[in-house]
């Protein structure tokens, strides 16, 4: 997207000249004003009516920009922003990926976003984020002036997983991956390989997509290897279940014959049989703590708290052998 700032680079100017120029404001020399619209008009740039003015009016909305509408995933995160949001006088608006979330941002419709959309650009982000309109990333560690990253602790919770199998003796082990693109499977899958490399351990890999179907035919892979692995971590609970789906098929249980942790600790996780192990993190204070901090930032110009929202490890019948009751002779 073509800013001002590109405008301005372009004609050899300040950035505070070149919107004199487009504003027609200003005692600026008829040279430098041509010069100024014709690197706007040679870089095809339009001046938004709303971005002009926004130093005088506030929309007072917050948008959010997420991936799909679908999920409890981002369901309980948008119930965490929804819960503060009520507790004030601002809007809110809520954009799937379609093509209306760049134009929304571009155009500033907004008084701040918070951004859960991996396929809007960091060069985008970067470009528009300023004092009047903060950016919260949960998607990306993403560090410039005025956006500010919220994330889980991946690395604590992936850090707890590996020490709850390495101590029961498994030795073997399988990482299933999530989207190559996630940065949340970026920071699961390093941190889980290099605990195991430095306790001098090669783990298996399978990769899938955050999802059950990709996780069974991750699991369809893994279990037609003649030395099966004894434990499996799966980024996410939804590759869980299809792991565990599909060693149902070939006969195989967890956690005796392997043992297999989540991540998310999704609702219908404890009432699995067995019950799987996973990683709790509540996305409810996750949405939360974002509003709360641009709420914050906009009305008192409180900086913004960069922190990692915790998480909390769930040992729970899929990965520990010990819990299984021995059969009645």
């Amino acid at each position: 997207m073509i800013t001002i700032r590109d405008v301005a680079r372009h004609a050899g100017v300040s950035i505070t000249t070149a919107s004199l120029v487009l504003n027609g404001k200003g005692n600026i020399s008829e040279a430098t004003r041509q010069r100024v619209l014709a690197a706007a008009e040679e870089l095809n740039y339009h001046p938004n009516a709303h971005a002009r003015h926004l130093k005088k009016r506030r929309t007072r909305t917050i948008g959010v920009f997420i991936s799909s509408l679908g999920g409890l995933f981002y369901e309980e995160i948008l119930e965490g922003i929804h819960n503060v949001i009520l507790q004030t006088d601002y809007e809110l608006i809520v954009c799937p990926e379609t093509r209306a979330p760049s134009r929304i941002l571009s155009n500033r419709q907004v008084d701040a976003a918070i951004v859960f959309n991996i396929h809007i650009p960091n060069e985008l982000l970067v470009s528009l984020a300023w004092r009047r309109f903060p950016i919260v990333v949960m998607d990306r560690s993403l560090h410039s002036d005025y956006v500010y990253p919220l994330l889980v602790d991946n690395p604590g919770g992936t850090s707890a997983v590996f020490y709850h199998l390495y101590e029961q003796g498994f030795r073997r082990m399988a990482f299933v991956a999530g989207s190559p693109d996630a940065f949340d499977n970026a920071e699961r899958q390093t941190t889980f390989l290099e605990i195991a490399r430095q306790h001098g351990l090669e783990v298996l890999f399978a990769q899938g997509h955050f999802t059950e179907e990709s996780g069974y035919h991750a699991a369809r892979q893994l279990l037609s290897l003649s030395d099966l692995p004894e434990a499996v971590f799966c980024a996410n609970d939804q590759m869980a279940i299809g792991f565990l789906k599909a060693m149902q098929e070939k006969g195989l249980k967890a956690p005796q014959d392997i043992a297999i942790v989540g991540f998310d600790d999704i609702p219908v996780a404890r009432y699995l049989q067995p019950p799987l192990s996973t990683v709790h993190v509540s996305r409810t204070d996750w949405g939360a703590r974002a509003a709360h901090g641009l709420i914050n930032f906009l009305e008192q110009d409180s900086p913004f708290p960069i922190e990692r929202i915790p998480t909390t490890f769930l040992p729970r019948q899929s990965s520990q052998p010990h819990l299984v009751s021995s059969p009645m002779p």
